[in-house]
């Protein structure tokens, strides 16, 4: 059955429940289309002056995130945690870290969000806790206290070498030595990041119940760090060697060993569809309550239409446009590629995140503009699907160079200088051109980029040209128009460097075609009959010529298509 026609089927049933409850659809489904907006509290404003970002800060700037056009936010970690992985490795999962605040100001910022119309979902890691978690505290002390199996133990090889060849994404083996249970433990991120058990039932119950604890708080939803780490083969196999040739992409530097196998043991098990079963059902006891998978494996999008298949995740959340590759080529090929795989499921986009270089450095070079930053929004936020912006692109912020003696992320202090890390991406927002951006009144735990300083906030507000007033024009823009948040998507095979595609809902079919290069060019499109141009997205707007659309330097034209016309 065509994905169209399930959404259809899934949408009337979901409909006769949650009308049972008294929901709307509207309700119950915001998260289809949504554009999503991440922030990374360590660096979005400091009310304290400690140098790191905290919820009051989160809550002062609320009203500024809800004037960009966004429908929720997305609040990486803020839970109590050493702060080795900066927050990924987390001690509590239902208390605030006090760097951070406390449980009450979570509350205020969960009332003023909702107030603002926003919804809010928060970071959950599943698949390992900080080694500081009394839970891990527990397990490492014998093989037979009540803890004993909620973490992944196995006894050395003859030799007194690791179990297996399995490694850590941060490099090395994945194992740590465990002289008190003469064991090693898994930990497939940092040392400090010991894996849960998932195969331990009292393992995934507790997870649950956690989730539960803020669900019953009023949270909108989850994004779901690295789900598909629970599970590990429980027969703990070998992974299998990877040809050389076949080690480039998915995000990791020459020098990293990780790419060196294929991650089949180690992650991505079967047995996690049951436990995703499991954790619908709970989300279901929550209307309009929904769930953010990251999914990063050997095929992303095979494993994301498999997530989101039946009644599993809301939505996934892969890595496959956070690459170096910027072409109308592989963008067309990818998102066709997804749609052709997640028959049932719901996908969500991002260029950029708090991982990975900032978009406008990776993908534009030294071409950086307002008007190619405003273009990659607009294009993302185009898809088919949901979409996840990080702050700062809002902005046009670039990657900042970070010295070797500033960096704080351990992922980049242990592959310098050919990988120097996340740092770069996770500098604090400039709200004022003047010391530090008015992100803190005290030392900022990152500095402040110079040239960030000319993109503050203030500075934008002021400029009506600016990325920041573009990017408002094109959310609320966007939201005029459905088929660009719900409708289907059929790509034109145009050549480089044009994008082209027609997004249709019911009542609404339209045009769009993006220029990806910093020269105007010309694309000939067949029967161009019956269309009209739309404005007021904020973007360089194209020509229509006959059957000729003429696109400038990181232009674009968005144009409704009459009923009957054959690219519709």
């Amino acid at each position: 059955m065509p994905a169209t026609k399930l959404d259809a089927v899934f949408s009337a049933a979901e409909s006769r429940v949650r009308m049972s409850w008294g929901v709307s659809m509207t309700d119950v489904q915001w998260w289809r289309g949504a554009v999503i907006y991440q922030i990374y509290p360590r660096s979005f404003l400091d009310t304290d002056g400690d140098g790191v970002g905290d919820l009051p800060g989160i809550i002062e700037r609320l009203d500024y995130v809800a004037s960009l056009g966004v429908d929720a936010v997305w609040i990486a970690p803020f839970f109590k945690s050493p702060m080795a992985d900066f927050g990924y490795d987390i001690a509590d999962y239902r208390a605030v870290d006090p760097l951070f605040g406390t449980l009450d100001d979570f509350d205020r910022l969960l009332a003023k969000a909702h107030a603002l119309g926003l919804k809010v979902m928060i970071d959950q890691v599943l698949s390992h806790t900080s080694a500081a978690h009394a839970w891990f505290r527990e397990s490492r002390q014998s093989r037979d206290n009540p803890k004993a199996d909620w973490y992944v133990w196995a006894d050395p090889r003859e030799d007194g070498t690791a179990p297996n060849n399995w490694l850590s994404i941060f490099g090395g083996p994945a194992w740590k030595w465990e002289p008190r249970r003469q064991q090693y433990y898994l930990h497939n991120f940092l040392t400090e990041q010991p894996d849960l058990n998932f195969h331990h039932p009292d393992v995934r119950a507790a997870m649950l119940d956690n989730l539960r604890f803020w669900l019953d708080r009023g949270v909108d939803g989850f994004r779901l760090d690295s789900i598909n780490f629970c599970f590990h083969d429980a027969q703990l196999r070998d992974n299998p060697p990877k040809p050389k040739d076949r080690r480039a992409g998915r995000g990791f530097s020459a020098d990293n060993p990780y790419a060196y196998q294929y991650h089949y043991f180690n992650n991505t098990r079967p047995e996690n569809l049951a436990f995703l079963d499991a954790l619908r059902a709970l989300l279901d006891r929550y209307p309009g309550a929904t769930t953010l998978g990251e999914i990063a494996s050997e095929d992303s999008l095979a494993t994301m239409a498999e997530y989101t298949a039946g009644h599993r995740l809301h939505m996934g959340y892969s890595f496959e446009l956070l690459t170096d590759d910027f072409s109308a080529t592989y963008i067309r090929d990818t998102v066709r590629t997804q749609e052709s795989k997640m028959t049932e499921g719901w996908p969500c986009w991002a260029i950029s995140n708090h991982d990975v270089e900032r978009v406008l450095s990776r993908w534009g070079g030294g071409r950086a503009s307002a008007a190619l930053a405003g273009q990659l929004t607009a294009m993302v936020c185009s898809l088919r699907g949901s979409v996840c912006v990080y702050q700062g692109e809002e902005l046009g912020l670039t990657e900042a160079e970070v010295p070797f003696e500033a960096l704080r992320d351990p992922y980049g202090i242990a592959f310098w200088p050919q990988f120097k890390g996340r740092d770069g991406c996770r500098t604090p927002m400039p709200w004022t051109a003047n010391a530090h951006g008015g992100f803190t009144r005290g030392a900022p735990w990152l500095p402040v980029p110079q040239e960030h300083l000319a993109l503050a906030v203030s500075r934008q507000e002021s400029d009506d040209a600016s990325t920041l007033h573009g990017f408002r024009a094109f959310m609320h823009w966007r939201h005029a128009h459905p088929a660009l948040r719900t409708g289907t998507i059929r790509f034109l095979d145009t050549a480089e460097p044009v994008l082209a595609f027609v997004r249709e809902a019911p009542g609404e079919t339209l045009l769009v075609a993006f220029n990806l290069s910093d020269a105007a060019t010309v694309v000939t499109l067949p029967s161009i009959r019956g269309v009209q141009l739309l404005h007021g997205h904020g973007l360089r707007e194209g020509t229509l010529d006959g059957g000729h659309v003429h696109l400038p330097a990181c232009g674009a034209i968005f144009a409704s298509l009459a009923e009957g016309n054959p690219l519709g």
